[in-house]
């Protein structure tokens, strides 16, 4: 089995040390393929802030993909947030803000759901969608297919609702229907998992992914982390195959054992209607 570590909303300026130890412990342990950082990797987008998160990003055991979030971008430096939004990102973590990783195994496609017009909410564009679903009907069939950004489509609390990615409508049947397995994403600080419907039979899911490192939990939720394991072997071998399966294990921060442990588990198969 391979694994991905999905990782979310950092928030360096806000990370907790005791926390940060033990999830690197807990990569280490896990030697994942990948590890998927779907943004709000910083709390104010500040030079210090994405230093901090450099250097727990080069500690990980494996690749980082990341992404921007809304608190990745300026919220109080309004000349930067006009005219640089992005530069403390790029200076720090590299100048694209849409990053893919492909392996004979698994696609992952970044999304920049980010907007320097927006403080909160975020949006995908036409041309967005355009892109990630054509980059999807490429894929091989054996692939696990993972699109990666940082604003939710669905809600689980109704209090989230405003939270939901504007475009949401458009780009998620878009994405089901070009392939897209699973979607993961953060924002929010509570993970859960659900289904995600295409134009048709097809069907696809969504991971949420809590705050990794930051003190600002929500509510009894404590700091999570997502696993993703998927049986490689089986998925590159048999490329003719159209039925697929992954593993999302939620992994939660114990402060009595100081350690990530495993609390909920959900098996998902994917069946490519499509020949």
């Amino acid at each position: 089995m391979n694994t991905v570590l999905h990782l979310s909303d950092p928030h360096f300026g806000t990370e907790q040390p005791a926390v940060q130890r033990a999830l690197l412990d807990f990569a280490a342990r896990q030697a994942p393929e990948v590890v998927l950082l779907s943004g709000d990797i910083t709390q104010r987008a500040r030079r210090s802030q994405f230093a901090a998160a450099r250097q727990f990003m080069a500690a990980l055991p494996a690749p980082v993909v990341a992404v921007p979030g809304n608190h990745d971008i300026p919220l109080f430096n309004l000349a930067a947030r006009l005219l640089n939004p992005y530069g403390n990102y790029r200076r720090a973590l590299g100048e694209n803000l849409a990053p893919t990783f492909e392996s004979a195994s698994l696609l992952v496609l970044g999304v920049n759901s980010s907007r320097p017009a927006r403080h909160v909410d975020g949006e995908v564009s036409a041309e967005q969608v355009a892109q990630v679903a054509a980059r999807l009907r490429r894929a091989d069939a054996g692939q696990l297919r993972i699109v990666m950004q940082h604003h939710p489509v669905r809600a689980q609390e109704p209090s989230d609702l405003d939270n939901l990615l504007i475009g949401r409508d458009v780009a998620v049947p878009a994405w089901v229907d070009a392939g897209m397995d699973l979607l993961v994403a953060g924002h929010i600080h509570l993970p859960y998992v659900q289904p995600l419907a295409g134009s048709g039979q097809r069907q696809a899911w969504t991971a949420q992914a809590g705050t990794a490192l930051s003190r600002r939990v929500r509510g009894a939720v404590p700091n999570s982390v997502n696993l993703i394991r998927y049986d490689a072997a089986g998925n590159a071998a048999k490329t003719a195959c159209r039925h697929r399966r992954c593993c999302v294990e939620r992994w939660d921060y114990s402060e009595q054992d100081g350690a990530f442990t495993v609390v909920a588990q959900h098996d998902l198969a994917f069946t490519d209607t499509a020949g």
